[in-house]
């Protein structure tokens, strides 16, 4: 029999307040992580005699969402569903018996310490004793002998003085050892007290889950429990492996999609099983509304003094996520030792939805609540990409290698890091936009030495135009020497740029014998760019520039 119960209350009957507690130890069985958050499935299980029961789930974290709990089970008889109830609890978690063990030996320790701490503070008393008894004694030189007592001798002066430096280095004696003594037992309690302490049960706030039930006859229980808990998230991580092969091998690229998983939820998941979703469950359900806008005429001015309109509502901007990750460590490689094998990764199961996808990570799965994080292999893609090369000669002189890849359809590519990786050497790292299946985008892979550029100014002038009405001139113009010197051919892209004129009396027109193959690159307005595809060995000269006018009477400034 199946059963579904939320965290709120019923009003089928009432609930006897005095129904029997039944405690159930629940684990962490499954954990699906979204972008932002979790949602995490306990499993407990109890055993219910027939009649009225209140079984209590104290090990729920802290920081479930309330609205968020739901309680599933399966019973082997009828159980009547009355109220799910949730309570924040300060808890006191359970002890292991060697933990009782060894606190029960520092107690006994700790109590020997204090014994021989008093046997010591004695010492030190009959110490201060005796030095005030010797004081006592030492007065006796100074004191006047009545007449009816007999005088002392001096042999006797000399042994009561012999007794008062005897006794008094003696009393120092012992009132040092009795203070180091002292200094060394408050040491070593001390040092008892701070391991009785890491062994003391720790509190934790958690929250407590009440299910009020009936059971018809006595019966079996299986309880899921399903909770959202914030703290917690994964973001995607990409290796691009890309092999530039030869003059008769093509270009292999492999991509493989990573996640990376941190959470802070005040559980640890322990040997679970792990979804990763794509949904996004709390980033809200409905779009911003929007305040009608007015416009109206300017109120006339007024000789007196008027109060400032009110500054505009600042506009709502939605919150970046940011993945920083480390470098993935290579896996090891293993085998048996007359046939190696090599090591691979498992890949997790993915299941598409219209508007999420979900990828089942293989095996178990355990990340402790600590914020470290935990990488697992989602994918892996293959393809053979198209190489090209970029350079913008006028900021820097190196050529850029890159590769353009297409997202399969099914699923997009979420914005995250990718680890470059060119003929099986580390190149740097960079960023992935959200691609959306069909697209493609050009992976940059690092400096190409096999493409040589030159830049150089062929003219840079200023002058004055027109008969009757003058303007000043800006001549620019530039050359750019490509050679290609691969095994096979590639296509080769300059980038540069020219102004863009902000008032209509400022003229600006592209010049040269070379013409641009796209204008405003990536919606970049005067970014130019010029592609040829080059043969091995093959050099080609580009020649381009612009022209800028204006009137004579005024002065013009470029921008940066």
């Amino acid at each position: 029999m199946r059963l579904v119960l939320a965290a709120v209350c019923f009003v089928g009957f009432s609930v006897n307040a005095l129904a029997a507690q039944v405690p159930a130890v629940s684990t962490v069985d499954a954990v699906t992580v979204f972008l932002s958050g979790a949602e995490v499935t306990r499993i407990a299980k109890a055993h219910l005699d027939k009649g009225e029961h209140t079984i209590i789930v104290s090990d729920v974290s802290a920081s479930a969402v309330p609205g968020s709990i739901r309680v599933e089970g399966r019973a082997t008889g009828k159980l009547d569903i009355g109220s799910v109830d949730t309570a924040r609890k300060l808890l006191q978690q359970a002890e292991s018996e060697s933990a009782d063990a060894q606190r029960k030996m520092l107690e006994d320790k700790i109590q020997a310490l204090k014994d021989q701490k008093t046997t010591i503070d004695a010492q030190a008393q009959a110490a201060k004793t005796q030095k005030k008894l010797i004081g006592n004694l030492a007065q006796l030189p100074m004191r006047r002998a009545s007449a009816s007592e007999p005088g002392t001798s001096l042999d006797d002066w000399t042994k009561v003085l012999a007794l008062i430096a005897q006794g008094t280095t003696d009393a120092s004696k012992l009132a040092l050892d009795a203070e180091q003594k002292t200094r060394q037992i408050d040491r070593q309690i001390a040092d008892v007290n701070a391991l009785l302490s890491s062994l003391a049960p720790t509190r934790t706030e958690q929250t407590e889950l009440r299910i009020h039930v009936i059971a018809q006859s006595p019966l079996d229980v299986d309880l899921s429990i399903h909770y959202q808990v914030p703290d917690a998230r994964w973001v995607p991580l990409y290796d691009a492996r890309l092999s530039t092969g030869s003059k008769t091998e093509p270009p292999r690229l492999s991509l493989d999609r990573r996640a990376e998983i941190t959470q802070l939820s005040g559980e640890d998941w322990n040997g679970v099983t792990m979804e990763l979703s794509t949904a996004r469950p709390s980033d809200g359900s409905s779009a911003p509304d929007l305040e009608t806008q007015l416009v109206d005429f300017e109120p006339e001015a007024k000789p007196v003094a008027t109060m400032s309109p009110p500054p505009s509502p600042a506009p709502t901007l939605m919150a970046k996520r940011s993945a920083a990750a480390e470098l993935d460590a290579a896996p090891a490689l293993g085998g048996q030792a007359n046939a190696p094998m090599e090591a691979a990764e498992t890949v997790a199961q993915i299941k598409s939805a219209p508007f999420d996808a979900t990828f089942a990570v293989q095996g178990r799965v355990t990340i402790a609540a600590t914020g470290e994080p935990k990488r697992v292999l989602l994918s892996t893609e293959d393809s053979e990409p198209v190489l090209g090369c970029r350079a913008a000669p006028k900021v820097d002189a190196n050529a850029y290698l890159y590769a353009n890849i297409k997202v399969t359809k099914g699923l997009p590519m979420l914005p995250g890091t990718v680890y470059l990786f060119r003929d099986g050497t580390f190149v740097g790292a960079g960023d992935l936009p959200l691609l959306r299946p069909g697209e493609d985008h050009d992976i940059g892979f690092g400096v190409d030495d096999q493409v040589k550029v030159k830049h150089s100014v062929l003219e840079d002038k200023r002058g004055e135009t027109g008969l009757i009405s003058t303007s000043h001139v800006d001549s620019r113009n530039f050359q750019v020497n490509v050679k290609n010197l691969h095994e096979r051919a590639i296509d080769v892209t300059i980038l540069d740029r020219v102004p863009i004129s902000q008032n209509d009396d400022i003229k600006v027109e592209v010049t040269g014998r070379a013409s641009p193959t796209t204008q405003n690159v990536d919606g970049k307005r005067g970014v130019i760019a010029f592609t040829a595809r080059l043969e091995p060995d093959e050099e080609k000269i580009l020649e381009y520039g612009y022209r800028v006018s204006w009137p004579a009477a005024k002065s013009i400034v470029y921008g940066p």
